[in-house]
């Protein structure tokens, strides 16, 4: 490879993507899960093993990604195991695509694997339901705070402001379902009405059943190359443009303002750093773990003004959201942010057959953005991507 100096920063593709098995799995293990979305992922890239030299991993072992390395049999000269909740894979994605930029690694590897679905089934069936209450969440969890609670506050305090409508919200639902029923991946393809949304039992209000995300088994894996690379791969690059990450808090008296959402700040910085605006996106995957979170990171990311989250996206010639039927419908296993990397990589290569999307003269997109949310908004990842 050839030296990296500060006048020279390499350009970083994606060349690999895959999901392992998702949904109902109830034979494997999380690190089976993780092995199987890596061979996929090297698989798709055209790449051999040998080339792997970093590894980004969270979630899983106290060593992580120590252990995920030993288990896929890798010694990388560079990991990352950055836990920030849903926006993990987007901000390990920014840290992975500057290392490689600065030539700290060529080829690094980011994988996730989890059974949270059968795991969740273990805990009910033993009676352990306990979560822990460390640190600043002891002063929340014995008032019944949950992290449910904490969402359906804030998209409260948004209707309260700007008008935003229980319907509006059922409609994120509604469209969720719509693209899932396109994808023979996602775990519940039984498109959905308004009114059944509304109708649902009601979990934590305004939030019924099916505004919440589902709970699944699962894990996907995203191989990032250096430009260098790029001639042995087995196809057409899809380019890293521009990251940003950013988090607010974590007790939620510290968060300045419920309607918004670090996305305001991890976005406005990948836009600036890819030199794109939000105009120009052509699909959009975003993290939903609840129907509130898709409209405000909307908002946030600047594809429609705050408050008008709802009203955008009624609209016929919104950007595409979450087209693999995203967290509520697809696949939720513990953290989903590395299934949009997957998703959003697959519609610009146009590898989404059922669900594909396409600019206005029919051409497939040309960037996407992928936006991971963790905690209850506590933390934000976002990641402009682009092909030649």
């Amino acid at each position: 490879m050839p030296t990296i100096t500060p006048e020279r920063r390499r350009r970083v593709a994606v060349a690999g993507i895959a999901l392992a098995d998702c949904g109902r799995v109830d034979e494997a293990t999380p690190y089976a899960l993780h092995a199987q979305a890596a061979r996929r992922a090297l698989a798709d890239s055209g790449l051999d093993r040998a080339v792997i030299d970093g590894l980004a991993s969270a979630g899983l072992g106290t060593l992580a990604p120590v252990e995920v390395a030993e288990y896929l049999g890798l010694r990388p000269r560079w990991v990352d195991s950055t836990s920030v909740g849903g926006a993990t894979w987007e901000v390990m994605a920014a840290h992975a695509a500057d290392a490689i930029a600065a030539g700290h690694a060529d080829a690094v590897l980011l994988v996730y694997g989890s059974t949270a679905r059968a795991d969740i089934k273990a805990r009910r069936r033993t009676g352990n339901l306990s979560f822990g209450s460390r640190g600043p969440l002891q002063f929340e969890v014995p008032y019944g705070h949950s992290l449910i609670a904490k969402y359906a506050m804030a998209a409260r305090r948004h209707m309260h402001e700007y008008g935003t409508t229980l319907e509006q919200l059922a409609a994120v639902a509604v469209d969720a379902r719509a693209n899932a029923a396109l994808n023979p991946e996602a775990m519940f393809r039984t498109p959905v009405t308004v009114d059944e949304v509304l109708a649902g039992p009601m979990i934590a209000d305004p939030f019924t059943k099916l505004h919440c995300c589902i709970r699944s088994d699962g894990g996907c894996a995203v191989l990032l190359v250096a430009e260098d690379l790029v001639p042995d791969t087995a196809k057409a690059p899809v380019w890293v443009l521009g990251t940003g990450e950013h988090v607010s808090h974590t007790t939620m008296s510290e968060w300045a303002d419920f309607t918004v959402s670090p996305a305001a700040v991890s976005g406005r910085l990948a836009f600036e750093r890819a030199g794109v605006t939000p105009a120009d996106i052509d699909v959009a995957e975003i993290y939903d773990a609840f129907t509130y979170m898709t409209l405000v990171t909307l908002e946030d990311l600047g594809f429609c003004a705050k408050g008008e989250g709802g009203a955008y996206f009624a609209e016929k010639d919104r950007v595409p959201v979450n087209t693999d039927g995203g967290g509520l419908s697809a696949c939720h296993p513990g953290m989903r942010g590395l299934f949009l990397l997957v998703e959003a990589v697959r519609q610009l290569r146009g590898e989404a057959p059922g669900r594909q999307t396409r600019r206005p003269d029919g051409s497939l997109p040309h960037l996407a953005v992928a936006s991971g949310t963790g905690g209850w908004f506590c933390s934000s990842g976002t990641v402009i991507l682009g092909r030649d």
